[in-house]
């Protein structure tokens, strides 16, 4: 009988078992949970808009590039003034920060449900809402480390981020339905009292603390702050890596701005083209959202960090099958795939926070969120061009093999400056 090998060899200890947060502890802390709910339902307000706004445009011009344009405006504000208020989460008490922004944003898209606004009004108006998105994210970003520690804050930062897909879901693929019955600008009324909501839920659940700069003279300027921010992020290889992980999402997300022209593409007698744009923009939504509960349930800390990279690929990787102009079930299969890759944003979040001080976390993740919005909105609006000119389905397929190559390009990267952050994660 061949001998049993022993347990653990002499001399040798295992590593103890990393520990892993579950969704109850998480939810059963009351801060967070204000800050949650306050999130969510801002952003289905949001959502509703953003549909509205997408079939309304098409409908007029009938034009992928006017519609992309519209819908990129969403997203890119944040390239100029972002990374200026960004700063405004470490420079003042980062509640307030976020009370203030939720309080200027509903008195400005209740100007917008004014029947009557001019659409360039209504543009301009858009733009300084999504401005005000920056301070207010870079404050809740920063601020949710604090409320949670360790790998709770990878579970919290999976639970709102599968809130917020599941929001982005409902939001578009009711989205259709809801505007039909409500109209527009009684959309943009919802969304007025949604930031209302937010502002009250946090200044009920969320305790007062101090700003997290300190200084016994003049606070630094805005400007002095945004460069020693950029400083920090650029200035270190392993950030610099985590960034452009993050940023990745110009590439994947390009398929959601072109989800009204591809449905047209796609027109089905049976299915009105406004159920197939809701259902083309929830697919991702709905991907990211299981991606997200597999990766925070059953991956350890150090395990999402080493499967970052082959995650990112996934992202991309099916959005390059649309080049044989599948029809519509296959596509909703290939874009929610791409969605579950989309977890690996988790990773590069939670990576991201071990390597940040606390007083530059509001600067250095406005920065990454505004280069977030910024790439993405870019990203829809030369996707939007080219769709002009080719058609979205080469489009979305090209923006797929142009992404698959940079996440395998990060993944090596990585691959070499992974190993003290691991360390770090393990000994959380």
């Amino acid at each position: 009988m061949a001998a049993t090998k022993p347990d653990r060899l002499p001399g040798k200890h295992r590593r103890p078992p990393e520990r892993q947060a579950t969704y109850g502890e998480v939810i059963a802390i009351p801060e967070f949970r204000a800050l949650w709910l306050g999130q969510g339902m801002s952003l289905l307000g949001d959502q509703l808009a953003q549909v509205a706004l997408a079939v309304l445009v098409y409908n007029r011009t009938q034009s992928p590039l006017a519609t992309a344009a519209v819908y990129a405006l969403t997203y890119l504000p944040p390239i100029i003034g972002g990374p200026l208020l960004a700063g405004l989460a470490d420079r003042f008490p980062r509640r307030r920060v976020m009370l203030l922004c939720d309080l200027i944003r509903a008195g400005l898209v209740a100007i917008m449900a004014v029947p009557g606004v001019p659409f360039p009004v209504l543009c301009v108006l858009v733009f300084l809402v999504v401005l005000l998105s920056a301070p207010f994210s870079a404050a809740r970003a920063a601020l949710l480390p604090e409320i949670l520690e360790g790998d709770r804050y990878v579970v919290g930062s999976a639970i709102q981020n599968m809130t917020n897909q599941a929001v982005q879901m409902l939001g578009f693929a009711a989205g259709g339905a809801v505007i039909a019955g409500l109209g527009p600008y009684r959309a943009l009324a919802l969304d007025c009292a949604t930031f209302l909501a937010s502002g009250l839920i946090l200044l009920a659940g969320v305790r007062r603390r101090p700003a997290p700069t300190r200084s016994e003279g003049n606070l630094p300027s805005m400007w002095t702050m945004t460069r020693a921010g950029a400083r920090l992020v650029f200035g270190d290889r392993r950030l610099r890596t985590l960034v452009l992980f993050a940023w990745l999402c110009g590439f994947y997300v390009l398929p959601e701005g072109l989800a009204v022209p591809y449905a047209v593409e796609l027109k089905d007698a049976r299915i009105p083209v406004p159920v197939i744009s809701g259902l083309l923009m929830a697919a991702m939504p709905t991907g990211t959202v299981l991606g997200a509960f597999l990766f925070s349930r059953f991956v350890t800390p150090s395990g999402r960090l080493r499967a970052m990279g082959w995650m990112s690929m996934l992202t991309c990787a099916p959005l390059i099958l649309c080049a044989m102009r599948p029809p519509l079930e296959v596509v909703l299969i290939l874009w929610v795939l791409s969605g579950v890759g989309g977890a690996y944003q988790l990773a590069a979040n939670a990576a991201f926070v071990q390597c940040v001080p606390s007083t530059q976390r509001g600067q250095a993740f406005g920065l990454v969120q505004s280069g977030l919005l910024a790439a993405q909105g870019v990203g829809i609006l030369i996707g939007g061009a080219l769709a002009q000119e080719l058609g979205p389905e080469p489009v979305v397929a090209l923006a797929g093999g142009a992404g698959l190559t940079v996440a395998a390009v990060l993944a090596m990267a990585w691959t070499e400056s992974r190993s003290e952050i691991i360390a770090k994660v393990r000994a959380a």
